[in-house]
């Protein structure tokens, strides 16, 4: 199967990615965790993204699933859906980089009526070669959007089972 053409601009992330990540929010402690994400090509023109967080002592913290998708070769869309009662649209200006790419997502929020009420996220996604970086800021439970989350990932040969 060979890769749509509409995802040029974000084949390097197909894979699987695995690194430490720190947490914070004004209303939590601060926190370490690990991560692994997959971006799995579909044979469309979007990624199948899967997310997942443990604890340093290896307990199950968060996951996500959803799909990106590249709108026009110049933006990303981002369409997650978390086990928390959230449903994300982010979407923002794909950048090219010499050896990858850079984005800013704004998300639109729609929670279910027992989720905690978010109100809007950021995320950044920054490709250079075999290093993904993240960040991820949120406004929920009163907070302004405020930085949440920070991770940097290495390729990994193992996918997420």
């Amino acid at each position: 199967m060979s890769l749509h053409p509409g995802l040029a601009a974000v084949a390097g992330l197909i894979g699987a990615w695995r690194g430490e990540g720190a947490g914070q929010y004004p209303t939590i402690e601060s926190f370490r965790y690990t991560e692994e994400l997959t971006f799995t090509d579909v044979g469309k023109p979007v990624l199948h993204y899967m997310q997942r967080t443990w604890s340093p002592a290896g307990a199950p913290m968060h996951t996500e699933t959803g799909y990106l998708r590249v709108a026009g070769g110049t933006a990303l869309e981002f369409v997650l859906a978390q086990p928390t009662g959230q449903t994300e649209l982010a979407e923002g200006l794909l950048v090219a980089t010499e050896d990858g790419f850079a984005c800013t997502l704004e998300s639109r929020m729609v929670n279910s009526g027992s989720a905690k009420q978010v109100d809007a996220t950021e995320r950044r996604l920054e490709l250079a070669g075999d290093v993904l970086t993240t960040h991820f800021a949120m406004a929920a439970v009163g907070v302004p959007l405020t930085h949440h989350l920070a991770s940097t990932l290495h390729r990994h040969a193992a996918a997420i089972r």
